[in-house]
């Protein structure tokens, strides 16, 4: 893999991918997936993004910002969604 890859969706000129990763980094802290706890790192060539989110939905938003700010370079996405449903029996203790 080059060190130097197109640039964002923009189009723009080519930067690295720790580049891309601080930009990827930058604009899910900004907007509404701020919360979550997702990041992403560069490591032997690929782009690792791991982290758990509380819904698919938000394990969507997440991958579709990761094609947008990654998009042709070679990443790895280990993004879980946590179970957070309510059980659907009482507890037997004994």
């Amino acid at each position: 893999m080059n060190t130097h890859d197109a640039g964002p969706a923009g189009g723009g000129p080519p930067v690295g991918p720790e580049y891309r990763v601080a930009h990827f980094q930058d604009r899910l802290a900004s907007g509404e997936l701020g919360e979550l706890g997702v990041h992403a790192e560069v490591r032997g060539g690929a782009v690792l993004v791991t982290g758990t989110v509380p819904s698919a939905r938000c394990r969507d938003d997440v991958l579709e910002v990761v094609r947008e700010e990654l998009g042709g370079l070679d990443v790895h996405c280990d993004v879980f969604v946590s179970e957070s449903s309510s059980p659907d029996h009482a507890e037997e203790l004994s």
